[in-house]
């Protein structure tokens, strides 16, 4: 072997040997990690991988792949809803309102879906409204009819559709407790509470107490009453749910109920209802221009003949209110008694009203009328000198005379209702109220 040869080979060997040293080393490193991957394998009872299958390439591919796994795609964005809410302004129309986002013939359409649920020549200035739009485009009209309902009317694939709401409220019970020093009113507003309140209870007892002339100093009342928020903000009174006012010594109670037809009532704890079965008047009135008599000198006709009512005289357009709960059973007109309106009450009583202007929107045959809702509107027809209201009361089909005839208490509390009503009691006991209620009844001094 020549010394070329020698060297060569030399050189062959170190680079070997480098090779070797390099190679174990690389062992080294990766050992520990393939033990702990061995371990988990063994844990998750799966084929370990061989430490001969590991390699610098492998782990460089193991990283790359990783890092180019397929992301995540983008969530699909989600619709923008906008509510636009104001309050409905001066010789504001449908039109007006939507334009924005209707054509005219859509405009009429949504009007024309709404009629039959609440027509929109109807809105009120001062009242609420909101439109919601989706992504820019008309979605919803609302419009609150009162402080109960609102009027929503959607439009969908095939048009629009309209229909009434219950406006929700955050409700909370409170028992308002207070003594008189001048009046109802002066006591409420010392505790922050509203002059609606006082009117509240007014109607509540308004046949028992003359709030006018009766009430003295130190008497006293307790209210269980439902509040009603929307947003935080204060919107008014709901039922009052109970109630006792103390009058010179007398003491007087009531608690809510509903009678079969729907109508809100108050009755004692022993069932009677608070309230009478009819009104005083049917309106408020100037004076009464013609009594009841059975020989009355017919001013148009020249002739003596019966009136069978009382003339109320009152300027054209006053509401006229149906003195007691009860049924419509004719809208008509006559040559003598104009437009008039005639309504069934319980125990054998009928009401008529005479020489109306017009009857009031919505109302039909067939229809119940509660106490103090307007029917109609004072006018001058038929055979009339003048605007007043002809208010007649039959009793088993007799005519009687409206100023002197009894006024029966309404219906008292059925079976079913004097149980409710033994529950009733208990909100007005503090201790005991405070668990039966259905709600929190929160302590408030007037």
């Amino acid at each position: 072997m020549s010394i070329h040869q020698k060297i060569n080979v030399k050189k062959v060997c170190l680079l070997v040997v480098a090779v070797l040293v390099i190679a174990a080393t690389a062992y080294l490193s990766l050992k520990p990690s393939t033990i702990e991957q061995t371990a988990q394998n063994e844990i998750e009872n799966t084929t370990p991988v061989a430490t001969s299958e590991v390699t610098p390439e492998a782990l460089v591919a193991s990283a790359t792949k990783e890092v180019q796994a397929t992301p995540e795609p983008a969530p699909a964005p989600q619709p923008v809803v906008e509510v636009f809410s104001g309050k409905i302004g001066k010789g504001a129309t449908a039109s007006t309102l939507l334009n924005k986002w209707l054509t005219k013939a859509e405009v009429y359409q949504l009007a024309d879906a709404a009629d039959k649920t609440y027509r929109l020549t109807k809105i009120r200035r001062g009242r609420p409204f909101r439109v919601v739009t989706t992504d820019g485009a008309f979605t919803r009209f609302e419009y609150e009819i009162d402080n109960d309902q609102y009027l929503s009317v959607a439009k969908t694939d095939t048009g629009f559709v309209a229909e009434r709401k219950d406006i929700q409220y955050d409700v909370i019970t409170e028992r308002v407790n207070g003594i008189i020093t001048s009046s109802l009113y002066e006591a409420l507003a010392n505790a922050g509470e509203k002059a609606g309140l006082a009117v509240r209870i007014g109607d509540i007892f308004g046949w028992e107490i003359d709030f006018i002339r009766d009430i003295r100093k130190n008497d006293s009342f307790t209210v269980v009453v439902e509040k009603r928020f929307r947003d935080g903000a204060f919107q008014g009174y709901g039922n009052i749910l109970a109630a006792r006012f103390i009058n010179q010594g007398n003491e007087y109670e009531g608690y809510y109920l509903k009678d079969k037809n729907g109508f809100t009532q108050y009755y004692t704890a022993e069932g009677k209802n608070l309230r009478r079965a009819f009104l005083k008047a049917p309106l408020k009135f100037t004076r009464i221009s013609s009594k009841y008599t059975k020989r009355r000198f017919h001013p148009i006709l020249k002739t003596y003949r019966p009136h069978n009512g009382v003339d109320y005289a009152a300027p054209r357009g006053t509401p006229v209110s149906a003195i007691g709960n009860g049924k419509v059973i004719k809208i008509s007109r006559s040559r003598g008694a104009g437009k008039y309106v005639k309504i069934r009450h319980n125990n054998g009583y009928e009401s008529a009203y005479l020489h109306l202007n017009r009857f009031a929107r919505g109302l039909k045959v067939g229809k119940r009328v509660k106490q103090g809702q307007v029917i109609a509107y004072v006018g001058s027809t038929g055979l009339s000198t003048g605007p007043h209201l002809d208010f007649r009361m039959k009793k088993n089909g007799k005519y009687i005379n409206p100023t002197r005839a009894t006024n029966p208490r309404a219906p008292k509390a059925t079976k079913e209702q004097l149980a409710i009503l033994k529950e009733k009691v208990k909100l007005l006991t503090p201790d005991a109220g405070a668990a039966q209620a259905p709600e929190q009844v929160a302590e408030k001094a007037a």
